[in-house]
C-alpha cells in the first residue's frame, strides 16, 4: 500500500484499560485505506501532567502503532477521533479538563515528516518528546526513528528516565 508512514499512541485508564487498548488496536487494523505495520507491547504507566484535583487516577495502559495511511492527516485524525467516540471518549470534556482520566485516547504522533502548527493539527505531537509512555513503545517498534525538529527517539527516551513505566508481557 502506498501512503504515509505515521505513528499513533493509544492510552486508557478507565474501565478495563487493557481490554480497551486491545479492542482499539483491532479497530485501527480495520480502518479503511490504512495498514498496520507494527504494534508495540502494552505498557503500564503512571499518569503524567496531572490537573490539580485530578491527581488520584488509576495507571494508564499505553501502546504505539505504526501505520501506513492513504488519507490526508486531518482526515486520518478525524478517523482516530471517531474510534475514540465509539469507546466513549468525550473530547469536549478533555478540552475543559486536560489530562483527565479517559476511556480511550488516540494521539496522532507523526504523519510522515509533516510539521503542522494549526488549530486542528499539531505535528509532531506537542508533548511526545516529554513522555516515556509514548517514547518507550515508540522506541520498541521504531528504535532508529528521528522525530522532526526533536531528535532521535532513543535520545528523547533517555531524558524521561525518571517516569515510571512497565512493559507488560502477554
Amino acid at each position: 500500500m502506498k501512503g504515509v508512514r505515521c505513528f499513533v499512541a493509544l492510552g486508557a485508564n478507565l474501565g478495563d484499560p487493557t481490554a480497551t487498548v486491545k479492542a482499539a488496536l483491532a479497530a485501527l487494523r480495520d480502518l479503511p485505506q490504512t495498514e498496520m505495520v507494527a504494534a508495540s507491547s502494552l505498557y503500564r504507566t503512571a499518569p503524567v501532567g496531572l490537573t490539580p484535583g485530578l491527581t488520584d487516577q488509576p495507571d494508564f495502559i499505553n501502546a504505539v502503532v505504526e501505520m501506513i495511511a492513504v488519507s490526508p492527516a486531518p482526515t486520518f485524525l478525524a478517523e482516530l477521533f471517531a474510534i475514540e467516540a465509539r469507546f466513549g471518549r468525550q473530547r469536549d470534556f478533555a478540552t475543559l479538563v486536560p489530562n483527565a482520566p479517559r476511556t480511550l485516547d488516540l494521539d496522532l504522533l507523526l504523519y510522515g515528516d509533516l510539521v503542522s502548527h494549526d488549530a486542528q493539527l499539531t505535528l509532531p505531537h506537542p508533548r511526545l518528546h516529554e513522555r516515556a509512555f509514548v517514547l518507550a513503545p515508540l522506541a520498541e517498534i521504531a528504535p532508529l526513528l528521528i522525530i522532526p525538529g526533536l531528535g532521535a527517539v532513543s535520545d528523547l527516551l533517555a531524558q524521561c528516565a525518571d517516569q515510571r513505566i512497565e512493559r507488560l508481557h502477554p
